[in-house]
């Protein structure tokens, strides 16, 4: 082969390629070509379901996620935005098998795909979940829920049996809210684990060494929060027929409001904490203070209701924002904004840690100094709902006023009587009543009423014109 040859024919098939001409070629830019491939990814694949464990974790102060997800042969970069993290039912850790919904899509700036996660569950979980609704079916089936079981709590209980870890959260919220509300009893505590293997049979021989004492007018058993794993001793079969086995009434405050375990339905009353089942087995000190808490507590739902429903339609709004191509750029933005945000904070980490520690020590002893703080902030909160709540009863009272006001001018101008008024009359029959409108409908010497604005007048017919 010549070496003519090869510069014309660098594929050696005997004829050079053809150049497209420059005014008809498609070149595309960076940002276009990486815009085109995040369009086929989203609309070619759509929302799936992707199972792996969860590395790489990650969470800039915008309330995002960042983290990966691999198995033994792969990963994929993936993002949790605040909005749909908010709503999730645990907090990820490093190493957890999780199961991830969302879309894929394509971070523009790195030419990455990632994918975009709208809903994480953790992968133990459905095995968990499928225990507990059969052993809280059959346990119901057997009547251990019935209402009619439940018994009424003392209202001024003299000794109370806690049934709990001795060294966790949960007993000093317990001992505080009772400390504050009704230091005159007295606490009798059963000391129990509250996770792990051991926890259910130490709990139920905890309730049956209680029943068998009799030395408590109630008990609360108690755990702080955790996960369904952390809360599984409370779901046991054996601590369920303790508690229904139990001479005592049994208060329940069990994880966080959201938590709901099978001692829960068993037990006389369920209380959405551990301090809030302090706070139901005994009265408050003062009345008034009482009235306050329920006032407190009557706003404080209808507030979660409010915000609950602003931020449904919030989410609405922003899933409807990110599939247009503003907000698609928007969370671009975002994610480079958040991966400078991480590079900073792991600059100034170390010096940073010195100086949260002290403000951490400084904020305990503060909050210790002042402990009826919160207490004014709430009382002065509801003072200005009070007020607000008084200007608008007024206003509105004001405007219907207003519209009736209106109403009454708009009927008097089109009311018969206003004709009347301005000279007219209403011609009737004085035999059957009924109105003349037309000369024609009266005989000579028929007696007829006129009814004026004021009083009415007897006529007769004399003569009758067309």
């Amino acid at each position: 082969m010549s070496s003519r040859q090869t510069d014309l024919d660098p594929s050696g098939l005997g004829q050079a390629p053809q150049a497209a001409p420059a005014s008809t070629r498609a070149v595309y830019s960076v940002a276009q070509l990486n815009r085109e491939v995040r369009t086929l990814l989203e609309s070619g694949i759509g929302q799936i379901w992707v199972q792996g464990e969860l590395t790489n974790l990650a969470r800039p102060s915008s309330g995002h996620w960042y983290f990966s997800l691999k198995d033994r042969d792969a990963q994929v970069r993936c993002a949790m935005f605040r909005t749909r993290n908010s709503l999730a039912r645990f907090t990820p850790r490093e190493g957890q098998q999780v199961v991830a919904y969302g879309r894929v899509s394509l971070y523009e700036p790195r030419g990455d795909y990632q994918l975009l996660v709208e809903q994480l569950e953790d992968a133990g979980l459905g095995a968990l979940q499928r225990a507990f609704e059969a052993l809280k079916a059959r346990l119901a089936a057997e009547g251990l829920f019935a209402t009619e079981r439940k018994r009424a709590l003392p209202k001024t209980p003299q000794r109370i049996g806690v049934v709990t870890s001795p060294t966790g959260a949960a007993i000093r919220d317990i001992l505080h809210v009772l400390r504050r509300r009704f230091p005159a009893a007295q606490v009798l505590i059963y000391p129990v684990p509250v996770q792990g293997p051991a926890a259910a049979p130490a709990i139920a021989a905890a309730l049956d060494l209680a029943s068998a004492r009799a030395d408590c007018d109630v008990l609360i058993l108690a755990r702080g929060g955790g996960s369904l794993e952390d809360l599984w001793a409370f779901n046991d079969e054996r601590v369920a027929r303790a508690i229904v086995r139990c001479s005592l009434p049994i208060v329940t405050g069990i994880g966080h409001e959201i938590d709901f375990t099978i001692a829960d339905f068993v037990s006389d009353l369920r209380a959405p904490t551990p301090s809030g089942a302090a706070e139901l087995v005994v009265p408050e000190v003062r009345a008034w203070l009482q009235r306050l808490t329920q006032w407190g507590t009557r706003f404080a739902a209808a507030m979660r209701r409010h915000l609950s429903h602003e931020q449904m339609r919030l989410a609405a709004l922003q899933r409807r924002l990110q599939q247009t191509h503003p907000g698609t750029r928007l969370s671009q933005s975002s994610q480079r904004l958040d991966e400078l945000e991480l590079r900073l904070q792991r600059a100034v980490q170390a010096r940073l840690a010195a100086h949260r520690l002290r403000l951490d020590g400084a904020a305990r002893a503060l909050q210790r100094a002042h402990p009826g703080g919160q207490f004014t902030l709430l009382r002065q909160r509801l003072s200005e709902l009070s007020i607000r709540l008084q200007h608008a009863l007024q206003a509105q009272l004001a405007a219907r006023g207003a519209r009736l006001d209106s109403a009454a001018r708009a009927l008097q101008a089109i009311s018969p009587l206003a004709t009347l008024g301005r000279g007219f009359a209403l011609i009737t029959r004085d035999a059957d009543g009924s109105l003349v409108s037309d000369a024609g409908q009266v005989s000579i010497g028929e007696s007829l009423n006129a009814r004026l604005a004021n009083g009415s007048l007897q006529l007769r017919v004399q003569e009758r014109r067309s």
